[in-house]
């Protein structure tokens, strides 16, 4: 299959009907292709699975509720609101405070602006590849939009549990979708990462530049090993022996390999030569075709001198000495974060207000008011190499990587007591890749530990915490109480619940 230059054009969408959410009954129209007029060729068809690329993007993206989501409400981030103006949100709030309501704004966007629109594109694209006279030449990019659909549900039942299943095209007013459980859903994203990932290339059988930066078998491997580690919070019982099943699948390939430094992974200017990348959404605001606001919203405004920016950054993402205590003084993990007095990159100058102030980030002290030197800062995607389109830049967003998939067979060897050994190896790969010290001992609360330094603001960590329980018995920063759990989950908007009587709400909401 070619890619050519067709995941340059994202921001064209698919060029199909969809759905503004799955229970919102206006359509949006995008366009008047059919399969009979439409995919006579391969990249034809390759333009419209491109679209939904870029929506599933979302939940990566620091300016969405999708990737705050998985974010606000853990220990490793905070957007306080700021004495000098903005960034105060009630409904941000609640989701950091763990008291999240039915009628929250974030919650009715991510369900009805970011996850149902993506599964409602993969259902449109899917019924025109099927239905297109050249369907025999189409199983790969088939394969392809239904992992494409099968993420956006393992986003929707991650963070909504109990969620309609519904593959069609246009919701009947008279029969609209009912409410499926967790473990109903969670059965159907194992189907159908399944059965994609056996029409899906292998990353061996491909050119990993030319084919980058669609899902390769090995991507969906991972995804299955990240649901199956999860699989008793969402259904109740373990499966780690599939995790780890799925882990060797990827890792026998000897396709990846950690990159010297993590922070390798995220620069604009490796992308497609990342050894360490399974799966990733391409970025080039230059083409119009998607950006990376990262910089935009977490850095400080002094950065704008600092790393040479086009624009003054929002000051708003940031976190707290709960997140900072973690990693040891030896940790090459820390040059990603900036925390304390803070200079040029020469690393000597100091970085000063006009009035020749160094800038000194201390910890959050005021979520309601913080002064603006509050809180420390994340420099997950660097700005050093950046290609600018305004506050737009061009690293692409990562969605797996191969550190994930060592510490999650890591993990589920500890769990089962099996390959322990090997278990602590492997996070020793992982410690070492950053200068720290090897341990000679492992536990749940280490395994832990590490997972939060290594992805930090990644968008694992609600997930991590809530499988390993102290996202409900863990007090930090701003959340001073136990967590009752059933906000493991969050309530099923109010406004889908109107639209659609057939939905129910979520236990305790």
């Amino acid at each position: 299959m070619k890619t050519k230059n067709v995941f340059k054009i994202l921001a064209l969408s698919t060029g199909l009907v969809l759905l503004a959410s799955c229970t919102n009954l206006d359509e949006e129209l995008y366009g008047k292709l059919s399969p009979d007029t439409y995919y006579k060729t391969e990249d034809e068809a390759l333009s419209s699975v491109a679209g939904v690329y870029y929506r599933l993007s979302y939940m990566l993206s620091p300016s969405t509720d999708g990737w705050r989501a998985g974010e606000y409400g853990t220990d490793e981030m905070f957007c306080p609101g700021r004495a000098s103006g903005g960034w105060y949100d009630e409904d941000n709030m609640q989701m950091m405070s763990h008291t999240v309501k039915s009628d929250n704004g974030a919650i009715k966007r991510l369900w009805g602006t970011y996850l149902f629109p993506e599964i409602g594109a993969a259902n449109a694209v899917l019924a025109s590849l099927k239905e297109s006279p050249n369907v025999s030449k189409f199983n790969g990019l088939i394969a392809e939009t239904r992992a494409l659909r099968a993420y956006g549900y393992y986003y929707a039942m991650d963070y909504f549990g109990n969620v309609p299943i519904f593959t069609g095209t246009k919701v009947d007013p008279n029969n609209l979708p009912t409410t499926n459980t967790r473990k109903d859903v969670y059965d159907f994203i194992v189907t159908e990462f399944k059965a994609a990932a056996k029409d899906l290339p292998s990353i061996t059988a491909v050119s990993k530049t030319a084919y980058y930066p669609r899902f390769t078998k090995e991507a969906i491997y991972t995804a299955l090993a990240s649901l199956y580690l999860n699989a008793k919070v969402y259904t109740g019982t373990d499966d780690y022996e599939d995790v780890i099943a799925m882990c060797d699948s990827v890792i026998n390939t000897n396709a990846y390999s950690l990159e010297k430094n993590v922070g390798d992974c995220f620069l604009a200017t490796n992308k497609s030569k990342s050894t360490e990348i399974i799966s990733s959404f391409s970025v080039d605001p230059s083409k119009n075709a998607g950006s990376n606001q990262f910089i935009l919203y977490t850095q400080n405004a002094l950065d704008q001198y600092k790393y040479s920016l086009p624009f003054s950054p929002a000051n708003g993402y940031c976190f707290t000495d709960d997140a900072l205590s973690r990693y040891e003084k030896c940790d090459n993990r820390l040059k990603l974060l900036e925390y304390g007095p803070q200079y040029y990159l020469d690393g000597a100058t100091p970085l000063c207000y006009s009035n020749g102030t160094q800038l000194v980030l201390t910890t959050i002290k005021d979520m309601v008011s913080a002064a603006d030197n509050e809180g420390y800062r994340v420099l997950k995607y660097s700005p050093i190499g950046v290609t600018w389109s305004g506050y737009n830049a061009n690293n692409d967003f990562v969605l797996e990587r191969y550190a994930n998939v060592l510490l999650m067979k890591a993990e589920a060897e500890f769990r089962l007591g099996k390959n322990t050994d090997d278990a602590l190896k492997l996070v020793n790969q992982i410690r070492q890749r950053s200068n720290c010290q090897a341990w000679t001992d492992l536990s749940l609360q280490k395994i832990e530990d590490e997972r939060a330094r290594e992805f930090i603001w990644e968008g694992q960590r609600r997930r991590d915490m809530i499988r390993f329980g102290d996202f409900f018995t863990g007090k930090w920063f701003y959340k001073t109480t136990t967590t009752e759990d059933w906000r493991g989950i969050y309530p099923i908007p109010d406004y889908e619940l109107q639209n659609n009587p057939k939905l129910k709400q979520n236990p305790n909401y």
